[in-house]
Formats: C-alpha cells, structure tokens, sequence
C-alpha cells in the first residue's frame, strides 16, 4: 500500500502531515501527488470528501520550497467558488505548511481591501481567492499574476455553473503561459471537460470513482411528501423535517439541512430554534465574519444544526457530520452529490435524508438519472399532515351536503303578491289584525293593492326621462313604442315627398 513516504515530497510537509495522523494517502492523492510533483497539468476528478484539498496543496507546498516571492506577484494562484471553501484551503495550507517559510494570502469577500493590500505587498507565495475580489485587486492595479507557476482551480465544475467563465478565461489570460495548472472537482460533465481542455496543456487524467458517484458509506433515502393544502404545505413540510430529526434519535450528534432558496433558509432556522432545535442559517447574503462565527460554532459542536443554501454544499471539510437533511431536492443534480459529501467523510459512515414534494419529481428524477441509482424510499414518520378523508367518506359527506347553485338567477322567482302559506300555531292565540297591521302611512304616499285598483296611467310628458334601463319604466305602464308625439314631421313623409322637400 502506497504512503505518504513514498511520493517523494517534502521532509517538512511529511512532518506536518504525520502530526495530522494520516499516513496513507487517499486513491485521488496517491494519483494527483505524482504527476503534479513532475510538473504536469492535472485533471482530478474524485467524490467529494475524498482529501482533493490536500492532493494540490502537499504538492504546491514541495514545488515552492525553493525561491522568494517579490511584492505584487504571487508565486501560486488557487481559485476557490466560495468564500468558505477558499478559507479552508487557507487552514489546509497552514497545517501542512507550518515548517516551511511560505507565506499567503486570502483574497475573499467581505474583509477589509487594505488589510490584504498589505500582505499582497509584502509579497506572498500562496495566494488563495475568489475570482470576483481576486479581480477587484486586478483592475486597482494592486497585483500582478506574471510571476505565477502553479494555478489550481478547485471545484472546477461549480466554478464554471456558477458564471465564472468569463472571470477564469480572464484571470488565466493574466498568468504565463508556462503555469503549471491543476483542476480538482467532484463531476466533471462533458461539456466542462471540453471547456478544461482549453486551460490544460496534455493532463494526467485521474478518475479515481465514476463521474458523479456518491459515497457508499452514506446512507441515502427520500421522503415522498404531500401537504393536505397548498397553503399548509410549507409549515407541514418544516413538521416533517423535525419528525425525521426525531426519529434519527441520539445518532443525530449533528446535521447539515440545505434548502435551495435563502429565506427557506431563514425560516427553517427559526423554525427549528421555536421548536427547540438549536440552529443557524449560513448563506450568501449574511456578512463574512457572521458566516465564520457560525462555522466556527458548529466545528466546534457548540450548534448541533447548520441550515445552509449550497454555499455551504461544495469543500467544507467538517468531518464530525453524522446526518444531511434536503429540505428540498437540489434544482441542480450535481448539487446533490456535494451536498451529502458533508457527512461520511473521511471513512466515516453518514445518513443523507432527502424530503421531495409533488413539483420536485423532475429534479429527483435527474438526481437519480446522474448518481446511476434509485433513491430508496422512506416512509413518513408518524403523521407529518392531517390524514386526507377516504374516497367513500369523502362522497358520503358530499352526497350530505346540499348542492349550491352558482347564480342566484337560477332560483325561482318569488311573487310578492301571491298568498303565501302561513302554518298556524294552534298552541298559541292568533293576534288581532289591527295589532299587527302598521300604522296608516298619509294618503299620498299609501300604496293600493293591483287587485283593488287599477294603477293610473301617467302622460307621456310625466314619464320620467333619463336612461333606459328597465328600472326607470319599471310600474310606468306598457312599453314606448317608436316615438310617440315626438316624432318629427319629416319622417312621416314618403320618399318621393322627401325629394321634393
């Protein structure tokens, strides 16, 4: 079996990584190590969780062993998608790197531009950056990429998916031509790889798993879940996340719950604490510093919950990650292989646990398309919603129930004057008449029955002028016809009167 000892790297960097425990390198170090300490281009592609972080940095660390950076000009470059996963290259650099003299430098989002202006100025060996603030120093004129020998893209694939394509092709326009370039992902799509083969120059290509596998010491299953509403759908889902928490029982130490969109991210989180599930949100748009507090929380297992958006989903190496709760299905497919690479890591055995709801079957459909395997189904714990009425009660209560019609045009017209049938109490007295009746309103406004008194007929010159809607000739008498008095002169005329006139 392949060792450390045996990939000719550095005494110090073997020090340090002895400290570390590890003696025998993963299949995608045992296969990167070699090649890249030969100078060649590297086109790594290996599950996630599976130590790429280390097969760029231990040799990059034995590569710049020899020499001094100059102000302004970095003697590596490594690009990282996200901010955390740049931090982490940057502690991973740190622990194999603490017997040597190297320096860097982390060029990140949300920290202070003069602080890394003044260590970019003092000259670094290892410069670790996003490329959007790895740019922002570009255009200020605060670095020059000419002095580069070594760049590592990691995470190529996500760099590409995320729209970081014109920032790479600009960046590597900035480097020598004489780099040496490594790329590291987890999948590697046909398209990316044509898309590589324009920054690598004849690299050795090492697969260590298929394409878009996941580990087989994670434990996979989906929950196929249906609200009783729509409306209800939302809040009976987040009662579902805590029942499958529940019933994970004490082998739930701690887990990563990833949604796809920032504010479920919020209100799961809260949702978690109002119930006594002690959680954070980490995502995008919560400031640097408040991300690594809370990063720092969960390593160190003073927060048992994480409730992350895919920020969190690519590199971060937490190795103590027993569960991984989908609260929903990854819009993207390849999303789904990093974000249960979270827990199972380092040969530790993991549970990845996905929630899928009706408009959610496409994407888990592709997930299953790309991992080659059908997620096994779990049944719902308990009762996440009310349980839905049977078909034969629910026809039962529909036969009870009486039918509304939709228009009131369609009831039957009730004739004011008809008699109408009274049903008489014979255990109680009738009441006179004249009690009942209302006091007599003044002659001219007292309104005679049709049946005792005809109505009279108003002049034409009476009838009330206006509109014609049917209300305002409503009791006025028969219907207008042609023009009555007003017809003018000329219409009575015959046509050949008409030509004379």
């Amino acid at each position: 079996m392949t060792k450390f000892t045996d990939l000719n790297l550095d005494p110090k960097v073997l020090k340090a990584v002895a400290e570390t425990g590890y003696d025998t390198p993963t299949p995608i170090q045992a296969g990167a190590i070699t090649p890249a300490l030969e100078g060649r281009d590297v086109l790594g592609i290996a599950q996630t969780g599976t130590g790429k972080t280390a097969a760029f940095t231990l040799p990059m660390i034995t590569l710049l062993g020899r020499g001094r950076a100059r102000a302004r000009m970095p003697r590596s470059l490594v690009l990282a998608p996200t901010r955390e996963l740049a931090a982490q290259v940057a502690e991973n650099f740190d622990t194999y790197a603490k017997y040597t003299k190297l320096t860097k430098a982390l060029l990140i989002g949300g920290t202070s531009f003069k602080d890394q202006d003044k260590l970019i100025d003092k000259g670094v060996d290892v410069l670790i950056a996003t490329p959007g603030r790895l740019l922002d120093h570009l255009e200020r004129g605060k670095l020059i990429l000419t002095d580069v020998k070594v760049m590592v893209v990691d995470e190529a694939d996500r760099m590409l998916d995320m729209g970081f394509i014109p920032d790479i092709e600009e960046i590597f326009k900035r480097t020598p031509f004489t780099r040496q370039t490594l790329f590291f992902s987890a999948t590697m799509a046909p398209e990316i790889e044509r898309i590589t083969n324009t920054f690598l120059s004849n690299p050795a290509k090492i697969e260590v798993a298929r394409a878009a596998t996941t580990n087989t010491n994670i434990t996979q299953s989906v929950v196929m879940f249906k609200g009783s509403s729509k409306p209800k759908e939302p809040s009976e889902k987040r009662a579902l996340l805590r029942q499958l928490i529940d019933a994970e029982g004490p082998s739930c130490t701690n887990a990563i719950i990833f949604c796809n969109r920032k504010s479920d991210v919020d209100i799961v989180s809260k949702s978690l604490n109002k119930y006594g599930y002690e959680a954070a949100p980490i995502h995008g748009d919560l400031d640097q510093a408040h991300r690594t507090r809370t990063l720092e929380s969960f390593r160190d297992n003073k927060l048992r919950f994480l409730v992350a958006s895919d920020v969190a989903a690519r590199g971060l190496d937490i190795p103590a990650v027993t569960h991984v709760f989908n609260f929903d299905v990854p819009s993207h497919a390849e999303d789904y292989v990093h974000r249960i690479g979270r827990t199972g890591r380092a040969g530790r055995s993991g549970t990845a646990i996905m929630i899928c709801i009706g408009r959610d079957d496409k994407n888990l459909a592709d997930v299953e398309t790309l991992v080659n395997q059908e997620i096994p189904r779990k049944e719902v714990p308990g009762k996440a919603a009310p349980a839905r009425k049977s078909t034969e009660k629910a026809d039962a209560d529909t036969e009870a129930k009486p039918k509304r019609t939709r228009s009131r045009s369609r009831r039957k017209p009730v004739d004011a004057d008809a008699p109408q049938p009274v049903a008489e109490n014979t255990s109680a007295p009738k009441a006179p008449a004249k009690a009942a009746a209302p006091a007599p309103a003044p002659a001219a406004e007292q309104k005679q029955p049709r049946d005792q008194k005809p109505r009279e007929q108003k002049p034409r010159e009476d009838r009330p002028q206006g509109g014609r809607g049917r209300n305002n000739y409503r009791d006025n008498g028969p219907a207008i016809v042609g023009m009555g008095e007003d017809t003018p002169a000329f219409i009575a005329l015959s046509f050949a009167e008409r030509a004379k006139v």
